[in-house]
């Protein structure tokens, strides 16, 4: 049997943040979610795209070999002496970011198997074994590629590592339920209570996500739950959001803990690189103690619990 194939677009070593200890955490292209926040958009689309740091450019005139190299003449140069990229009919395939000297255009998303990802992530078995670490799945939406995710968790879990996935849940419940029996922790991301605000914020509204969350608590009850929540400034900043959600984990006895994740902008360079705009325009941080004061509302999952 040919195993699945995947399509990621990054592999982080040595994160202490994705579930205990320390992790190696494999990022999945693909979302069904718009967050407008979104820090990784590089994740949002399905497929291989370029993104071009014009910092590192080396320019068209003084340079010019990922125009000369590319076999579909997709990029050309721009009146700012920059390679424009074509992107609806960019193939994907890579050839000018191999040529790029300076390495300013990259390739955002690659096809891998389970070996080499195995292969790869065995090289931090040490490191594992020392602070009670694994893998975690992220993205993007890694139950967009249900069976190469389920494929490969199985096999990290024969082979002893501590296994976590990150989602926001808004996929067919067929998707959850056929990984979920091969994950120790299940990290799920609840941007908002309210249906037409999530919609609003995210591009969908949040009907499918919490039905997926209360059918894995009741088919999967000894799955652990983490439950996250992205602050962002005017979407989900409040007390009463924050309760709502709180109230929810509560009675879900799977949900070990309701974590709140302060808003950064470290994303918005990565839009300007695959020729986007950053949607939000809210303020750019939100105020620490702000957030301090919301997750100790939030802490109560976890005394409710323990």
């Amino acid at each position: 049997m040919v195993e699945p194939t995947g399509i990621i677009f990054n592999v982080q070593s040595f994160s202490i943040h994705d579930g205990p200890g320390i992790r190696d955490v494999i990022f999945f292209k693909g979302c069904s979610l718009r967050c407008q926040w979104c820090s990784n958009p590089e994740s949002q689309n399905a497929g291989p795209e370029l993104s071009h740091n014009r910092q590192r450019c080396l320019g068209v005139a003084g340079c010019g070999s990922c125009v000369a190299s590319c076999p579909y003449g997709v990029l050309e140069p721009s009146p700012e002496n920059l390679p424009h990229v074509r992107r609806d009919l960019c193939h994907g395939c890579g050839t000018c970011a191999r040529s790029c000297p300076a390495q300013a255009l990259k390739l955002m998303g690659t096809v891998v198997d389970v070996e080499a990802l195995c292969t790869r992530v065995h090289q931090n078995d040490s490191f594992y074994a020392h602070s009670e670490g694994g893998v975690t799945l992220s993205g993007g939406e890694p139950l967009l590629q249900p069976l190469f995710a389920a494929a490969l968790l199985e096999r990290l879990g024969r082979e002893g590592l501590h296994r976590a996935m990150e989602t926001a849940g808004h996929v067919p419940w067929e998707s959850m339920a056929g990984v979920c029996p091969h994950l120790d922790l299940l990290i799920y991301d609840l941007k908002h209570p309210d249906s037409e605000t999530h919609r609003r914020w995210t591009g969908q509204g949040n009907e499918r996500i919490l039905d997926n969350l209360h059918r894995v608590c009741a088919m999967f009850p000894h799955l652990p739950v983490l439950l996250r929540t992205p602050v962002i400034p005017g979407v989900n900043d409040s007390e009463e959001v924050i309760e709502r959600v709180t109230e929810l984990a509560c009675s879900l006895p799977s949900v070990e803990r309701y974590e709140l994740l302060p808003y950064h902008r470290f994303g918005e360079a990565k839009y300007i690189q695959l020729d986007r705009d950053y949607p939000y325009k809210g303020p750019s941080s939100i105020d620490k103690e702000r957030v301090a004061a919301l997750q100790r509302i939030a802490d109560r999952v976890e005394q409710e619990h323990c």
